[in-house]
C-alpha cells in the first residue's frame, strides 16, 4: 500500500507525536553511537559499516542500492572507509570489473563496539517498564517496522535479533 497526503493527515495527532518523539529519540541513540566510538566515523560512513556487517562483503553497487545512495557516493564514502582501515576493496572473482567492499577486523570490531553500546543503552531503556510494558514497546516496534515495509528496511541480519 502506498502512501498520500491523506493518509498523514488520517493519523491522529497523538499517534504523530509519539511517533516523532520515538523517530528522535532512536536518532539520539544513534548519534549518540557515534559519539561512543569517539567519533571515529560519521553516521553514513557508519551505516555503510553496518550494512556491510549485515550482508557481508558485495559488489559495490550492492551496498549503494541497499543504502539507497548514488554509486558515485558509495565510492567516496568507500574511499574515506579504505584510507580509515575499515573497508577493503576486492574483485568479484567472476567479473574482474565488479568492485567488491568488505569489512576489515577493524571494521567488524567498530560495528561490534557500537553494537555493544546500544544494547546496553536500549538495555538501560526497558529497565524501566514493567515486563508487560517491555513486551508492549517490542511488539508496536516490530508491527511498525513491518508496516514499513522495504521502503525503510535494510536486510535483515541472520540474527534477526540485532538491527542496524
Amino acid at each position: 500500500m502506498s502512501s498520500t497526503q491523506d493518509d498523514v493527515l488520517e493519523l491522529a495527532p497523538v499517534t504523530v507525536d509519539v511517533l516523532q518523539a520515538a523517530t528522535r529519540l532512536l536518532a539520539g541513540v544513534a548519534l549518540r553511537t557515534l559519539d561512543a566510538l569517539d567519533s571515529a566515523v560519521t553516521l553514513p560512513q557508519f551505516r555503510m559499516l553496518a550494512t556491510l556487517a549485515d550482508l557481508r562483503r558485495m559488489p559495490s553497487g550492492q551496498a549503494a542500492r541497499a543504502l539507497g545512495l548514488d554509486p558515485s557516493t558509495i565510492t567516496r564514502l568507500a574511499d574515506r572507509l579504505v584510507t580509515a582501515g575499515y573497508v577493503t576493496r576486492g574483485q568479484d572473482s567472476r567479473h574482474r570489473s565488479v568492485v567488491t567492499l568488505g569489512l576489515t577486523g577493524r571494521g567488524r570490531g567498530l560495528v561490534a563496539a557500537a553494537d555493544a553500546w546500544r544494547r546496553r543503552e536500549f538495555a538501560r531503556m526497558m529497565a524501566r517498564p514493567t515486563p508487560p510494558d517491555q513486551e508492549a514497546v517490542t511488539t508496536a516496534l516490530s508491527l511498525l517496522i513491518m508496516a514499513a515495509g522495504d521502503d525503510y528496511r535494510l536486510a535483515q541480519r541472520s540474527d534477526a535479533g540485532q538491527g542496524p
